[in-house]
């Protein structure tokens, strides 16, 4: 299979699998963080079911992939949940139950991309589940959903669930410089390592100027962590008050300079390109204060991701940091 898709080989690997031996299931749930490419495998996945090619599919020069490729094949429909809970509603599956029995226009199959499939209301996750049941056999639903927990266990019973993951940093910049010949490759590479990998929301970050924002802020917080009372630390963290996605993204630059300072004078890369902040932090903190408030900033992503209030995280994480440096 020839997928246009970065990182995740197995579950490139996965899918090829399935689809030479013929063994696709009718549902398939493709499972990740919002900018990890969910939509564009689901494409990339449509694309290869129509494609007329004999050789590797897709081919993207068949007049079936061309028609895929511009939007305009007939036989691929794709819909999508505004972002709010229960957004994605029944009728929606009852206008897709009603048209999956017509049979395909042009291609050997009909595709349906189901989108944001976390904003499924359960009425229509019950409704897709008899689609499911018993499908025509020319029928393929994608499913796309942050997190496979958020669909009923019937629903992931009856398909086959791909996880993706975070690509290379080096290799995720190259793809962005590739698409984004202005983009400089010291930028993109920054832009990936803050982000964790997540291509989707590097691109976001450099367009918006995003990058030069969380990086400015986590500097500040280094520099805050050398200080003697809580009141640096508070007054740089006010910048999240409205903001969880910058204040992930801005804990996930910190630990990077946190790890160069760690390593500072070894000869190891800056992959921050914040050397004089690390070499000051490696000169303040001391290694035990540095491994402390990496694995601190692990922490704390981990409950930002999961936590309601944006004035509590705050607190926790300036409580946190502090902490961790026994202040």
């Amino acid at each position: 299979m020839n997928f246009n898709f970065i990182g995740n080989e197995k579950v490139k690997e996965q899918l090829a699998f399935l689809m030479e031996s013929q063994r696709l299931p009718h549902a398939i749930v493709i499972e990740g963080d919002e900018g990890l490419g969910k939509r564009t495998l689901a494409r990339e996945i449509a694309l290869a079911l129509f494609c007329r090619s004999d050789g590797e599919k897709p081919c993207r020069e068949c007049p079936q992939c061309k028609k895929a490729l511009k939007g305009y094949h007939p036989d691929l429909y794709e819909y999508s949940a505004a972002g709010g809970a229960r957004s994605f509603h029944v009728d929606v599956v009852r206008k897709v139950r009603d048209d999956v029995f017509i049979r395909p226009n042009e291609a050997q199959y009909k595709v349906y991309i189901l989108g944001n499939c976390q904003c499924m209301s359960e009425s229509a996750q019950n409704a897709i589940l008899k689609i499911l049941e018993e499908p025509p056999s020319y029928a393929v639903f994608i499913l796309t959903v942050n997190n496979k927990s958020a669909l009923l266990e019937t629903v992931l019973s009856r398909s086959v669930v791909v996880s993706l993951e975070s690509v290379d940093a080096k290799k995720g910049a190259e793809y962005i410089c590739e698409k984004m010949p202005d983009v400089d490759f010291a930028d993109a590479l920054s832009a990936v390592e803050v982000w964790g990998g997540n291509i989707g929301k590097a691109v976001e970050s450099l367009g918006e100027g995003r990058l030069s924002k969380i990086s400015a802020i986590a500097c500040d917080m280094a520099e805050a962590l050398t200080k003697p009372d809580e009141y640096e630390l508070l007054k740089v963290c006010s910048a999240f008050e409205r903001d969880r996605e910058t204040l992930i993204a801005t804990l996930s630059l910190l630990k990077t300079i946190l790890r160069d300072a760690l390593v500072y004078g070894t000869g190891a890369d800056v992959l921050s390109g914040q050397a004089e902040q690390a070499k000051r932090l490696s000169s303040d903190l001391g290694k035990g204060r540095l491994m402390r408030l990496i694995t601190t900033c692990d922490n704390m992503i981990s409950y930002a991701e999961k936590n309601g209030s944006n004035a509590i995280l705050i607190t926790k994480v300036c409580y946190e940091l502090r902490r961790a440096q026994n202040r």
